[in-house]
């Protein structure tokens, strides 16, 4: 568990360190854009008050509480269930991106009332009109690599395998 909390925190970090540098020193939050590499990257602005794609973004103090509870539901999940049942280094590494990835967002949520996004990529003639930043892509990531990696298959010759089931 090790892995996951250093992966979390270095995720958590990373995260947090961008959005400062994004909006406190690069004042995007007044800029409301910065041309990085034209259509491929741009900084865009965006208080993101829902989940993804702003769904559920009334920006009401409910909303944001339910969603900041939401998440730690689902780390706390999440941790209990790599506690439970450890996959192998791979998974152990998804499963900190996105807790450090939520936790990241919690923290926007608590102290902007807002996700702050910001990345915007676009190509090849198509235009996207969306902003995310550093903890989606953990979150997202971190949520693909425990659906896809496997864990681990039998565990110091138990003949069990990650699931609880008999190996064949």
């Amino acid at each position: 568990m090790r892995i996951v909390a250093w992966v979390a925190l270095l995720t958590f970090i990373i995260d947090q360190l961008s959005k400062w540098i994004v909006v406190h020193v690069m004042a995007l939050d007044v800029r409301h854009t910065i041309d990085v590499l034209p259509p491929l990257l741009n900084f865009r602005m965006a208080w993101n008050y829902g989940i993804n794609f702003g769904l559920l973004g009334s920006g009401s103090e409910a909303t944001k509480w339910i969603l900041i509870s939401v998440a730690l539901g689902i780390v706390l999940f999440v941790v209990v269930w790599l506690r439970r049942d450890p996959p192998g280094l791979p998974g152990l590494v998804a499963g900190g991106l996105l807790i450090g990835g939520a936790l990241g967002n919690v923290v926007d949520r608590l102290l902007y009332g807002a996700v702050a996004d910001f990345l915007n990529m676009s190509c090849c003639g198509i235009a996207n009109p969306f902003a995310f930043n550093v903890a989606d892509i953990a979150i997202f990531a971190g949520a693909l690599g425990l659906v896809l990696l496997p864990g681990r298959r039998d565990r110091a010759g138990t003949g069990k395998t990650g699931a609880g089931k008999k190996a064949p």
